[in-house]
């Protein structure tokens, strides 16, 4: 298939690719708020590391955001810009009450993982219409969020 920009792709593609990044927008900002929860709450002898490897992973995610939502935005389409529509449409759940650092980790540990998910699948649709610029932001996010996972499970070994 032919590389399309924006402009080049079909109503419904756009539609769709614009529709599955906005779920990656929700996505990253639940986990920046979760990761951030837990950078201010973390204690314990992995106080220093883990409080880092938070610190990390939010300020990454909050720059994502805004990627995410600028491609939508290229692709002619509404950003979802509120907090209850985010909580209301990502797979990512929020962390209720305190947690041990072990919990911290497997909640953001799974978080990693649905994110390379939703984004591995957003990627899928953007190559199907030939969007290739949503496939390499997909793609090189995606990435991003496997390296954040490994980190993570490394914490769980």
């Amino acid at each position: 298939m032919m590389t399309q920009t924006a402009t080049d792709l079909t109503p419904s593609a756009r539609e769709a690719i614009a529709d599955a990044l906005n779920q990656s927008v929700a996505e990253t900002a639940v986990t920046t708020m979760l990761a951030q929860n837990f950078h201010w709450n973390v204690t314990g002898m992995a106080f220093g590391p883990l409080h880092d490897l938070f610190q990390k992973i939010y300020e990454d995610h909050f720059i994502a955001q805004d990627d995410l939502a600028e491609r939508v935005k290229a692709l002619n389409a509404h950003a979802e810009g509120t907090l209850s529509g985010m909580i209301k449409r990502s797979k990512v759940s929020e962390y209720e009450g305190k947690a041990t650092d072990k919990e911290m980790i497997a909640a953001l540990l799974e978080a990693q993982e649905t994110l390379a998910a939703t984004l591995a699948g957003c990627g899928a649709l953007a190559a199907e219409a030939g969007d290739t610029l949503t496939e390499d932001l997909c793609i090189a996010r995606g990435q991003t969020h496997e390296k954040f996972a490994w980190f993570l499970r490394s914490h769980l070994a």
